[in-house]
């Protein structure tokens, strides 16, 4: 098919002043248009924070006590760098200063595990001081209507390090701890836990922690190099080494942040 040819210039039609702008691109000399201005990009300081103890949220779960049939505890895996102490709220209200309020104290009081350093250790709710579902209503099981409330909380609290003051004496440091907040949902007539919030209280300050998507595969060493997994979203060859915000993918090196960057602001990051 031949290929068209293009329509002739009109040359009794000038650019003139008795011209509306708006009929500037039906011809051929259009004025020059500026070009979308480069978005800005912010750059941020990265700040380091130290977590000493980690509950790994997916390991979190219920599991049936033995020795007190229709009582439910909870268990779950969790990494120590030093010593402290787990506490374990059912209906728990989140208050200023990451303070945790247990809203049904007098049949389930909060209890309280120490334990040592150490990665990967398994912790077991003591059994007897599990929750009996039958206790309570499906619909308060189920429903969360209040703001910063949740049917589970996990509180770890590491043991503050010993310093040396300004005199030279051992000074004791800032309690430091991660709350894993949690709500029941009831799968296949048993109760499961979901945890949707991690949050970290260090040197008075609060922090909620996200999952960056993709870190996994890119820093597992028993992962094959080869696999696909550990590849960069953007340029499908290279291993990820950088972390997009807001959408917190991992990428490839400082080329693969800008090119996402600048297209965030256009379009919804749908790379997964």
């Amino acid at each position: 098919m031949p290929v068209p040819l293009p329509a002739p210039y009109d040359h009794h039609h000038r650019v003139g002043p008795h011209m509306e702008p708006a009929n500037w691109s039906r011809y051929a000399c259009d004025p020059m248009m500026p070009s979308h201005p480069v978005p800005y990009i912010e750059h941020q300081k990265a700040v380091t924070i130290r977590n000493d103890v980690n509950l790994k949220k997916e390991t979190l779960k219920l599991e049936a006590d033995e020795e007190n049939p229709g009582k439910f505890l909870v268990s779950f895996t969790f990494d120590a760098t030093v010593a402290g102490s787990m506490t374990v709220i059912f209906f728990a209200k989140e208050g200023e200063d990451c303070n945790l309020t247990p809203m049904k104290e007098s049949i389930l009081p909060p209890v309280t595990v120490h334990f040592e350093q150490g990665l990967g250790q398994k912790f077991r709710q003591p059994s007897g001081t599990g929750i009996d579902f039958s206790m309570f209503e499906e619909a308060e099981l189920q429903k969360v209507d209040e703001v910063d409330f949740y049917h589970l909380a996990v509180k770890a609290e590491a043991l503050p390090v010993n310093q040396n003051g300004s005199d030279g004496n051992q000074v004791s440091g800032a309690m430091n701890s991660q709350i894993t907040q949690a709500v029941f949902e009831k799968e296949k007539g048993e109760y499961q836990a979901r945890v949707v919030k991690q949050i970290l209280w260090v040197n008075g300050m609060r922090y909620e922690l996200q999952a960056i998507y993709g870190i996994g595969n890119s820093v597992d060493n028993d992962v094959d190099a080869n696999d696909p997994g550990k590849e960069c979203v953007i340029c499908l060859s290279e291993p990820r080494d950088t972390t997009v915000l807001p959408c917190r993918h991992m990428v490839k090196t400082a080329a693969s942040f800008l090119f996402i960057s600048f297209f965030l602001s256009l379009v919804v990051c749908n790379i997964d």
